[in-house]
């Protein structure tokens, strides 16, 4: 029997669900003590255009995204990513390693910042630009006003903006959580839920209507459940409603002048479509797309609604992170042609129509 102890840092393979070539992983310590597992990835062009900050949602990890890593790093990005506390390979925040807890989104915003000072700006090329996801939206968002002068371009896919069930049960519920937490409540969990949604079908999932993705992050989840979580706590949903409130404020807002995509997904049951497209109205450099008929996961969806969003990313941070001139004879364009290349789209997404409905 071995005495080994497990690499903190090592990252799960499974078939199907191969690492990008030449992904490494470690860990960073945040500034308050935590431990956050990471990995970086070059690109696999002979160019790098510089690096993008991919920000997982809730209960996500790494491996989750190694194909959309690899897809990134064929169009010739280098990736950077990280587990956020309290979730995938990153130090767990509660005694139950299950339950998804944090106190105050201020120490996600300190992951990202020690994630950037420690891994980002001393090892990976720039120029940078973030593409989020989900929660990670949230986070990348709160953390816009510090983000300009580093961060050319934001992407967000389905941003946790707002929850779809309208204004008024949001502040219903969130006047519940608050009284949970103030009589000692707030690390019991919500509700009991399998991890990673494993109770749902794929015609009754909200994150992707993709058979082979869909059983591919369920496999994952059964290989590593260490990785993923079950509930939030009554603590993280009042932490995450406290942090959507501070996207409406119009002060807050006006800071946010990094150039931002927001992509929302048409057949959206998990944020709201409508406020996240109405955000998108109010900054001055905000920008919104809509994908029809697509579920919440816009990265694990089917390939109809993936590539287009792919698509719109690599056109909307390809003004800031440009591919280099090369030699129209020479393999970097077979390579963006037959290997890594992606549909057309418009490079510059037109924003919503600006009516009064969406007016602050």
């Amino acid at each position: 029997m071995s005495d080994e102890v497990p690499d903190p840092s090592q990252l799960v393979v499974i078939d199907g669900n191969p690492a990008p070539e030449g992904i490494r992983s470690g860990i960073i310590v945040t500034r308050d003590g935590k431990r956050l597992r990471y990995a970086v990835c070059p690109s696999h062009a002979s160019f790098t255009r510089g690096t993008v900050i991919l920000l997982h949602g809730r209960n996500e990890a790494i491996e989750k995204y190694f194909e959309t890593i690899g897809d990134l790093t064929r169009l010739g990005y280098m990736v950077a990513t990280f587990d956020w506390r309290g979730q995938g390979g990153s130090q767990r925040l509660l005694r139950d390693s299950r339950r998804g807890h944090i106190h105050s989104f201020r120490g996600y915003m300190q992951d990202l910042d020690s994630f950037l000072h420690e891994v980002v700006l001393p090892d990976c090329r720039g120029p940078y630009a973030v593409l989020a996801h989900s929660m990670g939206g949230l986070v990348a968002l709160l953390a816009g006003p510090r983000l300009v002068n580093r961060i050319e371009r934001i992407v967000i896919s389905a941003p946790l903006v707002s929850l779809p069930h309208g204004p008024g049960a949001t502040r219903a519920l969130s006047s519940l959580l608050t009284l949970l937490r103030v009589v000692g409540l707030g690390r019991f969990s919500v509700r009991p839920v399998a991890p990673q949604g494993q109770a749902w079908t794929l015609a009754t999932s909200p994150l992707t209507s993709d058979k082979g993705r869909f059983e591919r992050n369920r496999r994952l989840v059964e290989a590593a459940p260490q990785l993923f979580l079950g509930s939030p706590t009554v603590g993280w949903l009042s932490a995450a409603l406290k942090a959507m409130r501070q996207l409406s404020n119009s002060e807050f807002i006006a800071r946010l002048q990094v150039p931002t995509l927001i992509v929302t997904a048409g057949a959206e049951r998990i944020v709201s479509t409508a406020e996240s497209e109405r955000l998108a109205w109010r900054m001055r450099s905000g920008h919104a797309l809509n994908i029809p008929n697509a579920r919440h996961e816009l990265l694990q969806e089917a390939d109809r609604y993936r590539e287009p969003f792919l698509a719109a990313f690599d056109a909307f941070v390809g003004g800031a992170l440009p591919v280099p001139d090369i030699d129209p004879s020479g393999d970097d364009e077979a390579t963006l042609l037959e290997g890594g290349g992606l549909p057309e789209v418009n490079p510059q997404p037109a924003e919503p129509e600006r009516t009064a409905t969406a007016s602050s």
